[in-house]
């Protein structure tokens, strides 16, 4: 048995090693966080660690801590600096990284002033060009309450009822009674409850029928540290029932005292707890008014700065849409491919169920390829102006190698017919999803989006030369063809090709017949956080 243990470390620090000699040779990561659950009590300070392997200079990367999703972000360092702009409102202020060891690969992130909202999962992200690695966390947070505070109820059912009480505790404390023995006894009810806050309120009953336990102890422990509270209580064995005349005139006497001494400490609570919670809601309304005016002051200051040079800014989508004209596209179901399937409203193209799996609707530079493309163009035309519209892309299954789709304008001259490469030296200006990633014509390297667009806004600027492609969804951007020369007489343009895959055109303001309206709202998408700082790419074309 000790010559496999021994056999089996030695196959681990082989396969490590292996791993570690394959990262050396190329600029692959790891990142690496505790394996155990950092453990902190409330209102105290405590830090998220994360390094990567094997150790490298980690300042030039974007280290981004985390919750459930990457959007909820704890911390954000970025080309060199603090991102206060993406961080939620629950961290603004608590929240800071300590780098001083981070030409070594190894940082954190020190939150201050520990909540009950701050328990639970983190994970921590490094991304160096288009390699990235994360690491998941967990914290405890962990708050001894006051108590236990044990009394005497009165007799019931032949004994003396007990109650042991506790409150601000976290998480769930285990309350176990014992006699002056040390032997266990087990409580007759439990009741436990969390307050706003999420700290927990515990109530515990026993009835003692024994009158030689005349000391019961009531403990409280936190789960996670241990930390034991306890209470003992001496009972007088005169108050235990017994065979009298006097029983019934005692267990009276005995109710009513305890009646008014729990009406009394009941109303005295009652009346702290209200002055506590008119305080507390009096505040959050104050503080809700003050956020809602900052909000508006800022929303409208950042909109102002963004009409005057929207040209320049590729952020804010639904913005960008007040300065184009919305038109309702429709497909030309005359000039479609014999394959594709037509809508009868001409808003919505898919495949049809025969289509060969092995055909390929190439986008980018370089392509050869020989398989047909399945296109179609929109019966609009467009000489001069500024136009925007919206699809959304549709794959009912999980993407396959053949699941491919492009849109943007082409030439209304362009030869559509078998294989043809859609680039724009053939009269074709597109964004196109193949393999897994999405491509433009004119790009050497593929685009790297934090999620797959499903709805994509179309930003045609013929005055200017700029076809940009927003994702609709948050409000960022895509792409952009700039400083283009966009002959006249352009037309929409789609093709796509693998099962189940369909595009719609959705909705505008004077057609809302197809896709329910998604676009972002920018105090929402942008400003989401409570953040009155501008993010960094908005200071670049918002100066203060």
């Amino acid at each position: 048995m000790v010559g496999s243990l021994d056999f089996s470390e030695l196959r681990d620090l082989f396969s490590i090693l292996l791993l570690q000699v394959s990262m050396w040779g190329s600029d692959s990561f790891l990142v690496i966080g505790p394996s155990e659950p950092i453990v902190a009590m409330l209102g105290t300070d405590t830090v998220l660690p994360c390094r990567v392997s094997p150790a490298m200079n980690v300042e030039s990367m974007e280290l981004r801590w985390f919750r459930s999703q990457f959007s909820e972000a704890v911390y954000v360092y970025k080309d060199g600096m603090e991102q206060a702009g993406e961080q939620m409102v629950d961290f603004k202020g608590r929240a800071e990284l300590v780098k001083d060891y981070i030409t070594e690969g190894r940082v954190a992130v020190r939150i201050y002033g520990l909540r009950i909202s701050d328990n639970g999962i983190y994970k921590c992200f490094f991304q160096k060009g288009s390699d990235y690695e994360e690491a998941t966390l967990e914290l405890k947070v962990i708050g001894l309450g006051s108590g236990p505070r044990v009394f005497m109820v009165g007799p019931e059912d032949k004994g003396i009822r007990l109650t042991c009480t506790g409150k601000g505790w976290f998480p769930q404390p285990e309350v176990q009674w014992t006699d002056a023995r040390g032997e266990k006894i087990p409580s007759l009810s439990e009741d436990e409850n969390q307050d706003d806050d999420g700290l927990f309120q515990i109530e515990a009953s026993l009835i003692v029928r024994d009158s030689s336990k005349t000391e019961v102890s009531c403990s409280m422990k936190n789960p996670f540290f241990g930390q034991e509270q306890v209470e003992t209580i001496s009972i007088p064995e005169s108050f235990f029932p017994r065979t009298s005349p006097w029983k019934g005139a005692f267990a009276v006497t005995f109710l009513l005292l305890g009646i008014f001494l729990g009406a009394v400490v009941f109303l005295a609570w009652k009346e702290q707890q209200e002055k506590k919670r008119v305080q507390k809601v009096q505040k959050e309304k104050e503080k809700e008014s003050e956020a809602k005016e900052l909000l508006k002051k800022e929303l409208d200051r950042r909109k102002q700065l963004y009409q005057r040079d929207w040209r320049k800014a590729k952020l804010y989508a639904d913005w960008r849409k007040e300065q184009f004209k919305a038109v309702a596209v429709t497909l030309d179901g005359d000039n479609a491919h014999k394959s594709l399937i037509i809508s009868e409203n001409r808003k919505q193209v898919s495949l049809t169920g025969n289509v060969p799996q092995d055909g390929d609707a190439s986008v980018y530079q370089g392509q050869d390829e020989s398989e047909d493309v399945f296109s179609v163009l929109g019966q609009n035309s467009f000489e001069t102006g500024r136009y925007y519209w919206e699809v959304e892309v549709n794959i009912e299954t999980e993407a396959v190698p053949e699941t491919k789709w492009a849109v943007g304008v082409c030439l209304n001259s362009v030869t559509r017919e078998g294989c043809f490469v859609e680039s724009p030296e053939k009269g074709f200006w597109v964004l196109a999803y193949k393999e897994g990633e999405f491509k433009v014509p004119i790009a050497s390297e593929s685009l790297s989006p934090r999620q797959h667009h499903q709805r994509i806004g179309v930003f045609l600027d013929q005055e200017d030369g700029d076809l940009s492609f927003y994702n609709m969804l948050d409000g960022s951007h895509i792409f952009s063809f700039i400083g283009v020369t966009l002959p006249k007489t352009l037309r929409p343009y789609f093709s796509l090709q693998g099962a189940g895959t369909s595009v719609t055109i959705c909705s505008t303001s004077d057609d809302t017949e197809n896709c329910p309206d998604s676009s972002p709202n920018t105090s929402v998408t942008h400003l989401r956080s409570g953040d009155m700082g501008v993010p960094q790419e908005a200071n670049r074309l918002l100066p203060a």
